[in-house]
């Protein structure tokens, strides 16, 4: 039956060929036909040049080579870039932009194929007038699967409407230690939260059906293990094995893969030995055959090269060009080590694969039918007003309230003394990745304070301090870069490439807040940040303490409300908090067994996972598991249970589910959180809360890194963090 189907296909396929040769129109320009014709067609075309172009992406700032498949960071505006708010591309002039490239590319290229347009998207459109929301901790600590697609969807419409196609983003690695420079940029530490909120940033940068043509081509990055480098370092060996890989660090960019991305970037680092780039079982074994995955893999930029010039795993970019093709990668980002394939002899079969895999999204999503965008459109999109609420929205939900001595919220006749480094400071509110911004664009806290007229400029007459401390990961205070745009030098303490041996606030801010404290004004401090930043003084000191991981051009605005109490804070630290560099790592899910205090030190962190203060408080009851017992053939299991408000203030509870494997044939976590959501309920209010749980809730990786459920005893485990936890019960799987 299945040769018959091959034997129709291909007999079809010289048929619609014959008919289109008789009007002159070739096939792979016929929209009626289906995609995989169109594809077929256009490569039998195709010089093995034209094949090896398709399969470059280049600097879309400083190269406009129309032949290269994709061009990268065209509208990009930073120092490295050289593209300043004077200079660069405002939405509507990079629509013209988009529109004039592709002109090009079907009037001056034998075949006419149109180039991806990529673009960098961890947390908003990295170009000029775009929305910038919270960086991927900030994300995170929503714990809201809701607002992360309507954030994928927003980034994604201004993407579009300038013309380009793919979204750098959203991040997916795992940040097991916070020293490492690119932390802000990552979901959290989880693999279950990572892996729902990437899931749910892609649906909403595809449109929200995964049926349809996407709008945007979401690429999740870094594949993989690259936040679990040694000592922090960017880009470092990571020595983790592959069970651990299949258990924890690979299930977030499958989740993504099943809501519907179809690109993936390679990391930098290299896992037990072996460089992502070039890692066969990674990219085509798992990712290809165990997961199906149809779209294309890119190298990150010059990740090909690191092969031959630092991994040293190839003597010549020739060879680490061949060693990346074979592995699985379709794309070089960069496009200096691909060429060399041109005089490799690479295995035809694999070339045209590779390039496939590049056109067949091409014509999915309508790039040689109707490749221009409207530039009016473009005007109109870009940081609308729904988008500017959105972020603001986001920003509130980010914000998490780690400790309040009945400080909180605000009385609206309070005056505020505010003070520190971040209180106006609009780039070290917005993280790495982000485009030169207008003065007004961006509300800072003391703005926001500004706007509702409760500041004094004199400490003696303040209520309460306001102090914003920090980190910052801005390119805008004197910066050199690597040739990969990660930052070498400046100001800023956290951003690509800037690790930290140290988590402690520069002496300054310290100096600050003791200063400050000497008052005897209440002191509430609060920390805008890309990383975990040492809080122990903060945490014995202030009478209250909240933490915002860059929280955007909103930010300002957020943290205003939550201080006043217009907005009931329920964000969760999607990352635990430490108390030392040398308890690292201290992320909850770590193997047992559980650690033990050091001599001088507590092993245990100073705020844990999905930890967060509201101004109300709610109440667990009434927790039923339905059924108790499962057979092997799992069935879904219910867990149901009534969430009361019982405080004097609306708001929102985090309800955060956790399992623990009693015993099992692998060392396992005492507990892995597997569903969560973020539930309002209003004062005095009930709500019956209901999870799902399937078989691969149950499941580990066995010894033979296959993935199992094991018969025994489960322990579920519920409550407001991973800590915290409210009720309890027990599901036996039997023998």
């Amino acid at each position: 039956m299945l040769r018959r189907l091959f034997i129709s296909f291909f007999a079809a396929t010289a048929l619609q060929a014959t008919a289109h040769a008789q009007t002159e129109l070739p096939p792979y320009r016929d929209a009626a036909l289906p995609v995989e014709v169109r594809v077929q067609d256009l490569l039998s075309r195709m010089t093995n040049q034209e094949k090896t172009d398709q399969l470059r992406c280049v600097l879309g700032w400083q190269d406009e080579d129309i032949q290269a498949g994709a061009l990268w960071g065209t509208f990009r505006a930073d120092p490295w870039t050289g593209r300043t708010l004077e200079n660069g591309l405002v939405p509507r002039r990079a629509a013209e932009k988009a529109n004039a490239l592709q002109r090009r590319a079907l009037a001056e290229t034998r075949l006419g194929i149109p180039p991806f347009l990529a673009e960098e998207a961890p947390h908003g459109h990295m170009a000029i007038g775009t929305t910038v929301f919270p960086t991927g901790l900030g994300l995170a600590a929503t714990f809201s699967e809701e607002l992360m697609q309507r954030t994928g969807a927003a980034i994604a419409r201004e993407i579009r409407a300038q013309g380009a196609h793919i979204a750098y983003g959203p991040v997916l690695d795992l940040a097991r230690d916070p020293r490492w420079s690119r932390t802000e940029e990552t979901l959290g530490e989880d693999p279950v939260l990572a892996g729902r909120l990437g899931a749910a940033i892609v649906r909403g940068m595809r449109g929200g059906d995964e049926a349809a043509a996407p709008t945007v081509l979401p690429t999740l990055k870094h594949f993989i293990a690259y936040g679990t480098s040694e000592g922090g370092q960017n880009g470092g060996a990571s020595t983790i094995g592959r069970r651990s890989l299949l258990q924890t660090f690979l299930p977030p960019f499958r989740e993504a893969i099943r809501a519907g991305a179809q690109s993936v970037m390679t990391a930098y680092n290299a896992v037990d030995g072996q460089p992502c780039t070039s890692d066969r079982w990674l990219l085509t074994d798992v990712l290809r055959r165990d997961w199906g995955f149809t779209g294309f893999v890119v190298s990150d930029l010059y990740s090909i090269n690191v092969l031959h010039n630092t991994l040293h795993t190839a003597v010549s970019l020739q060879e680490a060009a061949m060693q990346a093709l074979e592995a699985g990668v379709d794309m070089d980002l960069g496009g200096l080590a691909f060429p060399f394939l041109a005089g490799s002899s690479p295995a035809p079969a694999r070339l045209d694969s590779a390039v496939a895999h590049i056109l067949r999204l091409k014509f999915e999503m309508g790039l040689f039918d109707q490749p221009y965008v409207n530039p009016q459109q473009a005007e109109c999109e870009v940081h609308n007003a729904d988008h500017v609420t959105l972020a603001r929205d986001v920003a509130r939900a980010s914000v998490v309230l780690l400790k309040n001595e009945n400080i909180l919220p605000l009385n609206k006749g309070t005056r505020v003394y505010v003070c520190g480094p971040n209180a106006d400071n609009r780039y070290a509110q917005l993280g790495d990745y982000t485009a030169p911004q207008p003065d007004a664009k961006v509300i800072t806290v003391r703005r926001a304070l500004e706007q509702r007229h409760c500041l004094t400029t004199e400490v003696q007459e303040a209520d309460v301090i306001v102090a914003v401390v920090g980190g910052s990961s801005s390119r805008y205070a004197g910066a050199e870069y690597k040739e990969t745009g990660a930052a070498i030098s400046g100001k800023a303490d956290s951003g690509e490439g800037l690790d930290r041996a140290t988590l402690d606030l520069p002496e300054e801010q310290q100096v600050l807040l003791d200063s400050m404290k000497q008052t005897g004004k209440p002191l509430i401090v609060i920390y805008i940040e890309g990383r975990p930043l040492l809080k122990n003084w903060a945490a014995t000191h202030a009478a209250a303490l909240l933490t915002a991981f860059y929280p955007g051009e909103q930010g300002g605005t957020a943290i205003a409300e939550v201080l006043f109490g217009d907005y009931n804070p329920a964000g969760r630290l999607p990352i635990s908090q430490p108390r030392h560099v040398g308890q690292l790592p201290v992320c909850y899910n770590r193997p047992l067994p559980q650690p033990h205090d050091y001599i001088d030190s507590p092993a245990a962190p100073l705020y844990p996972f999905g930890y967060g203060l509201s101004y109300t408080t709610f109440e667990y009851s009434d927790l039923t598991v339905t059924p108790q017992s499962q057979p092997l053939n799992f069935k879904p299991l219910t867990l149901s249970f009534s969430l009361t408000n019982t405080g004097n203030y609306d708001g929102e509870e985090v309800v955060q589910l956790y399992v623990r494997d009693d015993v099992s044939s692998v060392v396992l976590p005492d507990r892995q959180l597997r569903r969560f959501a973020r539930i309002f309920l209003r004062s005095g209010e009930s709500r019956r809360i209901t999870f799902t749980l399937t078989a691969d809730d149950f499941a580990l990786i066995d010894r033979d890194l296959h993935s199992v459920v094991e018969p025994g005893t489960f322990t579920l485990l519920l409550g407001s963090s991973s800590d915290d936890i409210r009720l309890t019960d027990k599901i036996k799987i039997p023998e």
